[in-house]
């Protein structure tokens, strides 16, 4: 027999927002729409050079359940991450970036799954990402892994290992409990690319994650997106970044999660055939110098990655070169026109 619980949760949402004037007013709104949670906004404005700070000071007027501040000077993501956190005190939080916005129902289901299990630190769900052209696509973070549909709780070494060494969260569905927000503490400022990633992680180091399989928000994604800095030719930062992620979350909150003792190999593991991935990329597209520095970066973080056939693959396709792997791929092309996934 189940038992209805009764919705008294209150969240605190923190849109941080520099030169996204233009999507601000539908990022508020779609929070303000959430029913079921008593929510509360502080749009935080880094020094935009745009309308940001006039349509942001124009909600605040109108809803006394909005917070407006505008920093005279540019201080960074993480520094206005970190502000949010420490201005928020409802149950529940948030960080939402103006450019996102949440679907209907998404702080009800999450927070829902929280009411129920105390011992739930962070709630995510699916994401649908939204392109400049209009076009979008849907994310499934758990399906796209390989696992069985439907809503999930993972204790923590559970979650780690299922992350691997990427972000397996949409970030703008991640709800979290906002007394453990404040025990882990506030983004590093020495991980600007890869803070989320090591959230995440810290988070899972002092609970249960929940997932919620439906659509939780929306995720713009443009050119003015930090998440698109890495191309081919410049993803050895990224990888770098999460290596840098794993090492300090090992460090610290890393330590207490029971049975994890050969985590950092796994973490590295993946990470390398990460790498592989990206090499092979860049040989595909011909950037040469990434492809080297790739497959040293592989070798160096996983050892054993010499061992795993993407490895042999990449080896045969530098061995025969970039021409005349092309001539292979047309004629296979060829014969298999439904298939045009590049190896």
């Amino acid at each position: 027999m189940t038992h209805a619980v009764e919705m008294n949760a209150t969240a605190d949402v923190v849109v941080p927002c520099y030169r996204y004037g233009r999507y601000l007013r539908q990022c508020v709104q779609s929070i303000l729409d959430q029913t079921q949670v008593r929510v509360r906004v502080f749009i935080i404005d880094d020094a935009s050079p745009d309308e940001s700070a006039d349509i942001g000071a124009e909600i605040a007027r109108g809803n006394e359940n909005v917070t407006f501040l505008r920093h005279e000077r540019n201080r960074g993501h993480i520094r206005t991450y970190n502000e949010g956190i420490e201005w928020a005190s409802a149950t529940y939080f948030l960080l939402l970036s103006a450019d996102d916005y949440l679907l209907p129902g998404a702080l009800a289901y999450a927070t829902r799954m929280m009411e129920v299990s105390p011992d739930i630190s962070l709630v995510f769900g699916n994401a649908l990402v939204e392109f400049d052209d209009g076009a979008t696509e849907t994310v499934y973070p758990l399906r796209d892994r390989g696992e069985k549909a439907g809503g999930r709780v993972f204790e923590g070494l559970d979650f780690v290992r299922l992350s691997g060494a990427s972000n397996l969260v949409p970030t703008p569905t991640a709800v979290v409990r906002t007394q453990t927000q404040k025990r882990v503490g506030g983004y590093r400022p020495e991980l600007p690319h890869s803070g989320d990633m090591e959230m995440w992680l810290r988070f899972a180091a002092h609970g249960s994650i929940g997932f919620v399989d439906r659509l939780q928000a929306v995720y713009r994604r443009h050119a003015g997106n930090m998440s698109n800095l890495y191309d081919v030719a410049n993803s050895l930062p990224d990888l770098r970044q999460r290596k840098a992620a794993i090492d300090t979350f090992l460090q610290s909150d890393g330590r207490n999660i029971a049975g994890g003792s050969t985590l950092r190999r796994e973490l590295y593991d993946d990470l390398g055939r990460i790498a592989i991935g990206r090499a092979s990329a860049a040989f595909n597209t011909g950037v040469t110098g990434a492809l080297q520095q790739l497959t040293e970066f592989a070798v160096d973080t996983s050892p054993k990655a010499k061992l795993s056939l993407p490895w042999m693959r990449l080896m045969a396709k530098r061995m025969i070169g970039l021409r005349a792997w092309n001539a292979l791929q047309s004629v296979q092309q060829g014969m298999h026109p439904r298939s045009s996934r590049r190896l």
